[in-house]
């Protein structure tokens, strides 16, 4: 786990990142920048559990490509989850809080990944874990309108003018940031390896 201090505003930034593109680094940079953040957690899992491994690199791979990406010092880039045998989301976030007393997180997510969020494992405990910051992506933009997760928990949306204290705030709290986009999607990067390897 990467060296904090109380009084600290992290971001918590997670994906199996396969691979990790500048869409990612975007995500990261709007995030520090927006929710004032002091470090950004960029967590490399071993995989989504509710995904296919077959095309996953190696985890080592995964971690040097998202360092070569981290050009800002304050991010972080960590495989704390591998490290401590972590599959799901939700027991990462466990950990987290229990090692950090004193430190504020928020969760930063593209919108992407709003559509299947209510299929993550124990999601209603993860939006009341710590406040989440959802970053805009490419034809994501309204996701958030027909989101189950954002549905349920509408009452507790903040205005995006207020992402700098997010991280301060109790959950459920979440904000929806929009800013530039960046195309680039792991799956596509990947479709595209393998159209031009056959």
């Amino acid at each position: 786990m990467p060296h904090v201090e109380r009084g600290m505003q992290i971001g918590l930034f997670g994906g199996s990142f396969n691979p990790p593109h500048a869409g990612h680094a975007l995500v990261a940079e709007i995030a520090l920048r927006r929710l004032a953040l002091d470090q950004l957690w960029w967590m490399v899992t071993l995989g989504n559990p509710l995904k296919s491994t077959h095309e996953l690199a190696p985890l080592a791979e995964r971690i040097d490509r998202s360092q070569a990406l981290a050009a800002d010092p304050r991010i972080k880039v960590t495989a704390l989850e591998a490290a401590h045998r972590i599959r799901f989301t939700a027991d990462a976030l466990e950990l987290i809080k229990s090692r950090n007393p004193g430190v504020d997180f928020v969760w930063v997510m593209g919108a992407d990944n709003l559509r299947g969020f209510h299929r993550w494992q124990r999601w209603r405990e993860i939006v009341m874990t710590f406040p989440i910051a959802v970053i805009d992506r490419p034809g994501a933009t309204l996701a958030y309108l027909s989101s189950v997760v954002t549905k349920t928990f509408e009452h507790a949306r903040i205005d995006e003018a207020d992402a700098p204290r997010l991280a301060r705030m109790k959950a459920p709290a979440w904000t929806f940031i929009h800013g530039p986009r960046s195309s680039l999607s792991s799956t596509a990067i990947r479709n595209n390896l393998r159209n031009d390897t056959q």
